[in-house]
């Protein structure tokens, strides 16, 4: 990564149980968005958020959403855009969630810019992963 290109490892082989270090399972996010948990699958369908396996998939591995991806509960604003826009260009969610995740080009992660109300940069950034 010297030259702060990303391409040595690819997002969907990014670690994300070393990336996001809290994660909510479908009760707790429910819960945190005053939801049932079958509206929080649908709202990760909807690409309003993301889920994925933390660590290796295994038995009694069960998908999780970043507990930063909630703020009062609601999404964090900016994020259902960018997901939306990154599953248009070809992302899933895993990828998704290291790429916002990582600390890439901005100071700081993506994730932190959104929840500082920083979206428009962040979605500047993941336009130009399109190309």
């Amino acid at each position: 990564m010297e030259d702060g290109h990303m391409s040595e490892v690819r997002l969907a082989d990014q670690d994300l149980a070393a990336l996001v270090e809290d994660w909510l399972d479908w009760d707790e996010a429910a819960e945190q968005l005053g939801v049932t948990p079958a509206k929080v699958r649908t709202m990760v369908r909807e690409h309003q958020l993301a889920a994925a396996v933390p660590g290796q998939p295994g038995p009694g591995v069960k998908q999780g959403i970043p507990a930063l991806f909630l703020v009062d509960g609601e999404p964090v604003k900016g994020l259902p855009g960018l997901l939306t826009l990154m599953h248009d260009n070809g992302y899933d969610d895993r990828e998704c969630i290291a790429w916002i995740f990582l600390d890439a080009d901005l100071p700081g992660r993506p994730i932190d810019a959104l929840r500082e109300n920083r979206g428009a940069e962040v979605k500047r950034r993941a336009q130009a992963l399109a190309f």
